[in-house]
């Protein structure tokens, strides 16, 4: 009985060892930084920070004070800045720090309206910000990119047309859509530099190669790049493995 006693012990032990790891995982602060050159002119740089997939998390000042030592040209939020649950008190805490380093640009995710899509359009509208709908946006500073940013599926029809077309403007483009399976709908139709996109966490809790989503990754592409992002948050429960949270500075030489 004793020996049974101890190995029920020595496995619950174990899992809340395991679980403790997983919540501790899903609360570190990654800022993952990427660079490439568009073209054979680098005498200019472009600095992006892209965050996606928030959800309940709360934003701590220790990664804006980290944030605020670069030179961040826009701030890219690529939806799922809450869900069910998460009060709008929050959300506006975080928004209102992220717009404090750069220029905000919204994208909507699929949990946003959780919490009222009114509620997080008056937030973006608040802190100075911008949301974009399958429509484009300058950078100031660089006038000849443009940000697009696309709806997300869930919100309602995503017009592609009226993206391409807000899109004519720009030398160059950043494309911006919570996601990435969108990116398929664009692609040979419009030729971004940058393709941003969250949404999949990374598959939030994997073994290996094994997942619901591909673990996150930043690809070079033969016009710039592909970034799909592990996400800053979780959704369901708190816990991660084998894909850690991240946020992402890009800079563009151009």
């Amino acid at each position: 009985m004793k020996s049974l006693l101890k190995a029920l012990l020595s496995v619950l032990l174990s899992g809340m060892s395991v679980l403790t790891y997983m919540f501790y995982l899903a609360h570190q602060n990654r800022v993952l930084i990427h660079t490439l050159s568009i073209g054979t002119r680098t005498s200019k740089t472009l600095t992006i920070f892209f965050i996606s997939d928030i959800h309940r998390r709360r934003l701590p000042k220790r990664l804006l004070k980290r944030l605020q030592k670069f030179p961040i040209d826009a701030v890219i939020v690529g939806g799922d800045v809450a869900e069910k649950g998460v009060p709008l008190m929050r959300v506006t805490q975080n928004i209102q720090q992220l717009a404090s380093i750069g220029p905000l640009y919204y994208i909507f995710g699929n949990n946003d309206q959780e919490v009222g899509t009114e509620h997080v359009l008056k937030i973006i509208k608040d802190a100075g910000g911008v949301t974009l709908v399958d429509s484009t946006a300058p950078i100031p500073g660089h006038p000849s990119w443009g940000l697009c940013g696309l709806e997300d599926p869930s919100n309602g029809t995503v017009d592609i047309e009226k993206a391409i077309a807000s899109s004519a403007w720009c030398e160059h483009i950043i494309l911006a859509a919570h996601n990435p399976s969108l990116f398929r709908k664009i692609e040979g139709r419009m030729e971004p530099n940058v393709m941003l996109a969250g949404h999949t966490h990374g598959g939030q809790i994997r073994f290996g190669k094994w997942g619901l989503q591909d673990v996150g990754s930043f690809q070079k592409t033969a016009n710039g790049a592909k970034l799909i992002s592990n996400g800053y948050g979780t959704t369901m429960v708190p816990l991660r493995f084998g894909a850690k949270p991240e946020c992402h500075v890009v800079e563009i030489h151009y």
